[in-house]
């Protein structure tokens, strides 16, 4: 199962498994109020959380990583993206108000897309992690067997046609394509039903 988490610019995502769930990105550093009250709709706990995945690292995607993980939520990262993991530390100590803790990426669980599939499956979560790097070189889509697909910041499909000469964006819906999808949730984007 699906949640969608609306508490900020982002859209997260809750997905639910038989042993474990797995958040897909987080909002801005500073709404953990927020988020706690987007779960909370949702008969959920941060205790109920197993892992936090970030689509990328850009700020709109991670600013709640660091204070889950001292919850207890292990954070779990591709091996494309460790060298991205503080991307957006420089951002968020521009503003001191935000309180923003750095991300701990010793606490970090690092695997390859190769074994993602195998590590969701210990959740009881059927689908694999793609590298989908049209938007940013550390960008990766979660794919699930029933259909749904997690595609954080990729360029919505129907604009593919309107960018001249982006190969990358054109690969990465082509790899999407290829796991026939029924439905695209996007970070910035209502979802797309195919």
């Amino acid at each position: 199962m699906v949640s969608k988490l609306k508490y900020g610019n982002t859209n997260t995502f809750l997905v639910q498994g038989e042993s474990g769930s797995l958040l897909v990105d987080t909002d801005y550093a500073g709404t953990m109020p927020a988020f706690y009250g987007a779960i909370k709709k949702h008969n959920k706990k941060v205790s109920d959380i197993s892992y936090v995945l970030a689509t990328h690292y850009h700020p709109d995607h991670i600013g709640l990583v660091s204070e889950l993980m001292e919850q207890g939520i292990k954070l779990l990262v591709i091996d494309t993206q460790c060298s991205n993991i503080h991307y957006s530390d420089e951002i968020f100590c521009r503003d001191k108000r935000l309180d923003y803790k750095t991300i701990n990426e010793d606490d970090a669980i690092v695997i390859s897309c190769k074994d993602s599939r195998e590590f969701l499956k210990g959740m009881g979560i059927s689908g694999e992690i793609i590298s989908t790097t049209s938007h940013s070189e550390d960008s990766i889509s979660l794919v699930l067997d029933n259909g749904i697909c997690i595609v954080g910041d990729l360029e919505p499909i129907e604009y593919v046609d309107a960018y001249e000469n982006n190969v990358k964006l054109k690969a990465d819906w082509e790899l999407v394509m290829s796991y026939n999808p029924k439905l695209i949730y996007y970070a910035h984007a209502n979802e797309k039903i195919l």
